[in-house]
Formats: C-alpha cells, sequence, structure tokens
C-alpha cells in the first residue's frame, strides 16, 4: 500500500488554505479532501506542518490567525487518513546525503530522507528540485498532463 501513498507537500497544504491563487487553492483543497473525507491517503511529515503554521500564520496574503491553524494541524494529526511521518535520529545524515548527491537545499532532502526511511516515494508539489532526486516520483496536481486523481 504504501507505494502508492503521496507526501502533500507544504506548498499544497498553504495552496488549499490560501485563497489567492484561485486555481491552485481549488485543485489543492480537492486533493486534500479526499483524505479528509476518507476516499484517500496521504503522508505529511512534521516539517511539513511546521511549515504550514509559519506560512499560513505569516507569510500569505490573508493570514490564518494562529488558533485556526493549530485547529487545522491538530485534525491533520488526529485524522487516520493522514499518516505523519516522523524523521528519526538517522534522518539528519541521510538528508545531508540527499543534499549532497543531488544538489537540493537540505530542508527539501530532510523531507525526502523522511519519506524514504519511512518508504514513502511519491510526492504531491510543485516543487521543481524534488525531481532531481532520482527515486522520488514527483507529480505537479497544478499540470494538466496529470493522470488520475
Amino acid at each position: 500500500m504504501k507505494d502508492k501513498i503521496f507526501l502533500i507537500d507544504s506548498n499544497i497544504l498553504v495552496y488549499a488554505y490560501d485563497k489567492s491563487f484561485k486555481g491552485k487553492h481549488e485543485a489543492s483543497k480537492r486533493l486534500i479532501n479526499k483524505c479528509f473525507s476518507g476516499k484517500e491517503y496521504y503522508a505529511l511529515s512534521l516539517q511539513n506542518l511546521s511549515e504550514f503554521f509559519v506560512i499560513v500564520t505569516r507569510k500569505i496574503k490573508i493570514p490564518i490567525n494562529n488558533l485556526n491553524a493549530r485547529n487545522i494541524i491538530y485534525k491533520m494529526l488526529n485524522i487516520p487518513e493522514w499518516i505523519i511521518l516522523q524523521p528519526k535520529e538517522t534522518t539528519i545524515i541521510k538528508a545531508i546525503d540527499i543534499s549532497i548527491e543531488f544538489n537540493v537545499n537540505y530542508y527539501d532532502a530532510l523531507i525526502a530522507a523522511t519519506m524514504y526511511e519511512n518508504g514513502i516515494f511519491n510526492i504531491y508539489t510543485e516543487d521543481e528540485a524534488f525531481k532531481k532526486i532520482k527515486w522520488m516520483n514527483v507529480v505537479n496536481p497544478f499540470k494538466k498532463e496529470r493522470k488520475g486523481n
């Protein structure tokens, strides 16, 4: 089953709650609602949730208040269809290795390392840097050529 699980990257989570980019907002909302409605299982890392909190409360055009953002994250942490990936002690070294090998920034490499150590190899993101990591299946949910989902 894990080979079919996708991690939802921070940018997709943010677009689901940031209405500034209408098309991306609607596509992201549809995607994550599949999980909230129990139709799909998706993965999130603790790093994604932390990034989401900072961005939606401080960096988007119309920020969400801290309590609402906290409640969104709490809900994600407590719905079984959201698989929460946690880094291990070895994740830091794996992230450094990925960063060096594939020439990606450390924080993207940390997400990739967390995914790798948890057996997740698919990601929904618009971040092209992940395509450098050879073992990842990177799907941009905003591109027309995407099939399924």
